[in-house]
């Protein structure tokens, strides 16, 4: 018979995300075990004790998520499980810290999609300049654009320094070459804008960056991504739905929140079946993190 599918779900906050439940149930999961404030210490006993109450193929029917708000150390959670783990005891693990990771793979996919489609191109080479970077969608972004042979900067909001540092973190970290610039000032936005050919803008919500007037300034500029939903939006144009539609007054596509989320929310729908087959279907488990997140993404819009 059968086993149970369990996804043991990790997350370094003091409450499990009603979002990646909902998400694992819908994705077809039996059984969701939340822990909560979740250690990197403590990730190795976790993982073992799930792994050592089922038989070899008992493994197949169980997973681990990894959540959280911050992107490395959701990543060395997911280093650390997959360490805990050996044949034939050996679980499947997605990692999605505030899906951040989705969400970016969402957006970078939508962006590639339509260089090809309107300008016959993609990411390679093209120069992407990042509003909001330092938080967890806006640097996974500037990860997975980085691996894509893009051209990234962050652009800084309050001070050039934080910026600095944290695209010094990503390269080191994640073997990139990741840049930084300033955008403290209305006259180094535009500059910033002058010389993208794609800008993201994964500012806080509510809180408007970018103006139609710099937008239409810029004569590189062929896409601009908001993941912004609330009112107003951060990239002014680019509304929720548009998915590489010109923005008004401008020859720049927008690509919109809900047209991402949609794609962000299938991404991680499909991420999380890949992990639930039946006992000796597959062979080797699956380890899923930002890039498998925007392969999937790519695959789907």
């Amino acid at each position: 018979m059968e086993k149970v599918s369990i996804l043991h779900l990790f997350t370094s906050t003091k409450n499990a995300s009603p979002f990646d439940v909902n998400m694992a149930y819908d994705g077809g999961f039996d059984k969701i075990m939340p822990y909560v404030n979740v250690n990197l210490g403590e990730v190795t006993g976790l993982v073992q004790d799930a792994i050592f109450s089922r038989s070899a193929n008992g493994q197949k029917r169980q997973a681990i998520f990894i959540g959280g708000r911050d992107i490395d150390l959701a990543m060395d959670m997911f280093e650390a499980a997959k360490k805990a783990t050996f044949p034939p005891f050996q679980v499947s693990i997605f990692t999605d810290p505030s899906g951040a990771f989705t969400t970016a793979a969402a957006m970078l996919a939508k962006v590639d999609f339509h260089l090809s489609r309107h300008f016959k191109t993609n990411l390679k080479d093209k120069k992407i300049a990042i509003f909001g970077a330092t938080g967890p969608v806006g640097g996974c972004a500037a990860i997975i654009a980085a691996r894509q042979g893009a051209q990234v900067q962050l652009v800084a909001h309050r001070s050039l320094e934080s910026a600095r540092d944290k695209a010094s973190d990503y390269n080191l970290r994640y073997g990139t070459n990741i840049g930084f610039v300033g955008g403290m000032t209305e006259a180094a936005k535009q500059a910033t804008l002058d010389g993208a050919d794609v800008v993201l803008c994964a500012a806080a919500a509510g809180v408007r960056v970018i103006s139609t007037a710099q937008i239409a300034h810029s004569k590189t500029l062929k896409i601009i991504v908001d993941v912004n939903a609330v009112a107003p939006s951060g990239a002014e144009g680019v509304e929720v739905m548009m998915d590489g539609i010109e923005i008004s007054g401008c020859h720049v596509l927008g690509i919109g929140a809900l047209a991402i989320g949609n794609l962000k929310y299938t991404t991680q729908h499909n991420l999380l079946k890949q992990m639930l087959v039946p006992e000796k279907t597959r062979d080797k488990p699956l380890y899923l993190e930002f890039m498998a997140a925007f392969e999937m993404a790519r695959s789907l819009v």
